[in-house]
């Protein structure tokens, strides 16, 4: 389902709790996991407020040796939020948070071989430079986010602290392939479909993706 179809409804939910809300707004900036983020808050009353805000650390390139094999490998963290707070105790800035990320989090990795033996599956290979192995590791489009907190309470006009503390819950997929004369037989497929299921096996015990930010906030 495309990003923009999901977003847009939403956004659209959200903008319109923020015109009808009669309490004041609140722009808020953080830093952590997922990266640096900005955002619009807007109290519907004392305990609940509505958010919106944007994530992201950019693109992250490394390159790298393994069992003979050179490899570059490209991470993409972005991600975008709706948001509901809820003030369990009515004032004192603690509070439950619920809603949805919209992600764009994926791992691409890109092996290609230099001559050397290398262990893939059950068996040995000698792989020539023509011989290339892909792996892509991508996080749900949209997945729900739960969390606790602090701050984005409506109290007044002027600077605040504000801290979550949550994850987005989803399970990433694993896709790969391997090309070239040495792995374009049957044998050196299987092979490789059991890295893939062996890298699955790992990833799939990897359920969420943490949040872990802090920030300052401006009502007005």
């Amino acid at each position: 389902m495309p990003v923009r179809t999901v977003l847009s409804p939403a956004l659209a939910a959200a903008a319109l709790a923020f015109s009808t809300a009669s309490h004041a707004g609140e722009v808020y900036g953080n830093i952590g996991l997922p990266g640096l983020m900005i955002g619009y808050a807007h109290a519907v009353n004392d305990r609940l407020t509505l958010r919106a805000d944007v994530a992201s650390i950019g693109s992250i390139s490394a390159d790298g040796r393994e069992e003979g094999i050179e490899y570059d490998g490209k991470a993409r963290l972005n991600r975008a939020g709706l948001f509901a707070d809820w003030f369990v105790f009515g004032s004192g800035g603690f509070r439950l948070t619920g809603g949805i990320t919209i992600n764009d989090m994926r791992i691409n990795l890109r092996a290609q071989g230099s001559g050397q033996t290398v262990h893939i599956g059950d068996t040995d290979y000698v792989l020539s430079a023509d011989d290339r192995l892909d792996v892509r590791v991508k996080f749900p489009t949209v997945t729900p986010y739960i969390g606790i907190g602090w701050g984005h309470q409506p109290q007044g006009t002027g600077w605040g602290f504000v801290a979550d503390l949550g994850a987005s819950i989803g399970k990433a997929k694993v896709r790969g392939k391997a090309t070239g004369p040495t792995l374009d037989n049957p044998a050196a497929q299987e092979d490789f479909r059991k890295e893939l299921d062996e890298l699955r096996d790992g990833v799939g015990k990897v359920r969420f993706v943490p949040q872990l930010s802090i920030g300052v906030s401006y009502r007005f």
